[in-house]
């Protein structure tokens, strides 16, 4: 179960302390490489997520992965995630985290998508474009999808913008359909 809320203080509660110890660049990498291995492995989430196992078990379990790749700071919080029994927010902490890096470097995270694989020099157009329209520096993920024929599907938070060969085709067959001047 996902508690996004708590989650996000106990991050905040890190972005401080990595702010103060001017850490925010060492912390992120300690946390993907946290990530990495949380997402890679089965057992070890299972490991991290059982009840039964005693969290001075798993801190040690931590400690042995991870004590000569992570900084001692981000161990020590994840220590404490295990004695407050949260180590099951550790990705969400992890994803609000990077949120908040975000939000505070400036960068916004685009998707988008296309019927086709955009060329380098089309991707560093629309990067340039998106960072005009954002008034950020935009972090984009492409995908593909042959469904939307032609064009780009942006997608920057909530809000997305469809410049899809299918929208336009809908457009075009509401207008007639509904006997607007085209």
């Amino acid at each position: 179960m996902r508690n996004v809320r708590v989650a996000r203080r106990y991050a905040m509660a890190l972005m401080t302390a990595a702010g103060e110890q001017k850490a925010l660049e060492r912390t992120s990498k300690d946390l993907e490489a946290i990530a990495g291995v949380l997402n890679g492995s089965r057992e070890f989430r299972v490991l991290v997520a059982s009840p039964v196992v005693a969290a001075k078990r798993k801190s040690g379990v931590f400690k042995e992965l991870f004590g000569s790749r992570i900084n001692r700071e981000t161990l020590d919080f994840v220590d404490l995630l295990l004695q407050k029994h949260r180590e099951a927010l550790l990705l969400d902490v992890i994803e609000q985290f990077n949120a908040l890096r975000d939000e505070k470097l400036g960068i916004v995270t685009v998707g988008v998508t296309s019927a086709i694989e955009c060329t380098p020099p089309q991707q560093k157009n629309l990067q340039t474009s998106l960072e005009q329209y954002t008034g950020k520096k935009v972090r984009m993920h492409f995908s593909l999808d042959k469904t939307i024929k032609g064009g780009l599907l942006v997608r920057i938070g909530d809000t997305v913008l469809d410049a899809s060969i299918t929208h336009q085709l809908e457009v075009l067959k509401t207008r007639f359909v509904h006997g607007m001047d085209v």
